[in-house]
């Protein structure tokens, strides 16, 4: 796994703060979250029944539009058609998914592998849709795999959670009691040191 700026989990038990980095390190690993995650701060407390954790991303990502990998222009079919020039193939198969989606597949044809043919009434209005259209979002793809770590970390019965993500700041807090205001609280504090680098407390 790719070494993070800063990796502490804190509990009362030395041995339970070893455990559950283990299988952290083994969650980041499974979902290649190591490049994404630049510092994170975890801390069970059994006796309180709350686990809470902060994380500060390496860095987000825009939403992938069509017109960053291809040239949109009125096609092979005229007035009733729009051209797509793919230069970046990587993003073909979630293109080809949104244009079925929105136009239908008997609409949209692929004479060859990176020329697509879009037929519609008013190409030129769809020019602008087409280039507009986000085939791919990171940072929503991102949020949904930072969540299912947390689950997979998460101890058996805490089933009460409570989770955040605003631009590269993520807390995620746990309990198998009514969630308490504090708890989220304090999470947020132990982000604040995360982002200004003093880490309180002892880890492992």
């Amino acid at each position: 796994m790719e070494p993070l700026e800063t990796f502490v989990v804190e509990s009362a038990i030395k041995s339970e703060a070893e455990q559950y980095k283990e299988i952290l390190s083994d969650a980041i690993s499974d979902l290649v979250l190591a490049r994404a995650i630049g510092r994170i701060k975890v801390v069970i407390r059994p006796e309180d029944t709350v686990f809470q954790m902060a994380m500060v991303l390496r860095g987000s990502q825009s939403p992938v539009k069509t017109i960053d990998f291809a040239h949109v222009r009125i096609g092979a079919y005229g007035k009733s058609g729009v051209q797509i020039e793919i230069t970046n193939e990587h993003y073909l198969p979630q293109l080809l998914d949104k244009l079925w989606a929105k136009y239908g597949q008997g609409n949209v044809r692929q004479p060859e592998r990176k020329t697509v043919n879009v037929i519609c009434e008013k190409p030129h209005d769809e020019i602008t849709v087409i280039e507009q259209m986000v085939v791919d979002d990171p940072q929503r793809t991102l949020n949904a795999r930072l969540v299912d770590m947390t689950i997979r970390v998460t101890p058996e019965g805490f089933r009460v959670r409570h989770h955040s993500l605003e631009g590269n700041h993520f807390i995620f807090v746990a309990t198998e009691d009514v969630m308490k205001q504090e708890w989220i609280e304090e999470t947020h504090r132990m982000l604040e040191e995360l982002i200004g680098g003093k880490i309180s407390g002892i880890s492992v």
